[in-house]
């Protein structure tokens, strides 16, 4: 199967205290990259999940951003602790005998001070499961649609490889017509500048020509990549980089046959073969 680099899914897990959301952003990349975006709650799991993202893509510029949104405070049974308060408001007041032009804090912040506020405890080991889950969910449906594009992909790329296989097929039909295109060119040469030439040697120049005409041993090369390609396609395994290869070997070929190329035909499917071997390569980069 055909898989496309570039693709996006989120996925969500909930706790008791909060909802913690992976969203998982690809796009085309000559090798795999890993960016990941953690709240500092879940640091310990980065090297995890790096390693989790490793085992599932193998090519892509990725982006992993995970986010954890706590519930509210009356949902998730968060309470204010009476002792640190008091301690706090005592601590307030030393200041305010002290420093009287100093600001006090208004309500709110004395709620943000750190153990003011009771929060429910989330081990490491709960968040950990919660994440992997998540993740997990997020690498599927990342799968499944980088699939789907790399569906469209191998198929955009098929018919263009149906279109090589009719203009080599045209070309090689058309080849016994190269002989009689050669030899009426150099007699129009020779009308041109009135010589006489013997009849022998006359055929020996064609002979000559048609060699360096000879476009056999490129249109069979094509035909073995058109098959190679087809094959790669169905592979289970990442394609990209042989397709890549491939297009280098279909662009060798294209050019060795507009420089033998002595017919308009001929010089007209060299250009028609380039164009569709330029719009195979731009599919193949998004390929994993």
């Amino acid at each position: 199967m055909t898989f496309s680099m570039t693709g996006f899914a989120r996925a969500e897990a909930n706790l008791p205290s909060g909802t913690l959301s992976v969203e998982v952003k690809s796009v085309n990349h000559r090798y795999l990259e890993v960016f990941v975006r953690l709240p500092d709650v879940l640091r310990f799991a980065e090297a995890q999940l790096r390693e989790r993202v490793r085992q599932e893509i193998s090519r892509g510029k990725l982006e992993v951003t995970v986010r954890w949104q706590r519930e509210d405070t009356e949902q998730s049974g968060f309470h204010v602790q009476t002792e640190v308060l008091m301690q706090l408001h005592a601590a307030l007041s030393t200041v305010r005998t002290n420093l009287p032009e100093v600001a006090m804090p208004n309500a709110l912040e004395l709620l943000q001070w750190p153990g003011v506020i009771a929060e429910p405890r989330i081990t490491s080991e709960s968040l950990n499961q919660t994440l992997e889950q998540a993740l997990n969910d997020a690498l599927v449906a990342l799968r499944a649609h980088r699939a789907r594009e790399g569906t469209e992909l191998s198929s955009q790329i098929s018919q263009r490889l149906d279109q090589i296989q009719v203009i080599v097929q045209t070309l090689r039909a058309a080849y016994p017509d190269l002989q009689r295109h050669i030899a009426e060119r150099l007699r129009e040469r020779i009308a041109r500048f009135q010589v006489d030439v013997d009849p022998e040697r006359f055929e020996q120049e064609v002979v000559m020509l048609l060699q360096k005409a000879d476009v056999a041993e490129e249109l069979d090369r094509l035909d073995v990549h058109i098959a190679e390609t087809r094959k790669i396609l169905q592979r289970k395994e990442p394609i990209g980089r042989r397709l890549d290869f491939l297009m280098q070997e279909f662009n060798r070929e294209a050019n060795t046959l507009g420089s033998k190329a002595t017919a308009t035909d001929y010089s007209q499917a060299a250009i028609d073969l380039k164009v569709l071997i330029e719009q195979m390569r731009e599919q193949i980069q998004n390929i994993e």
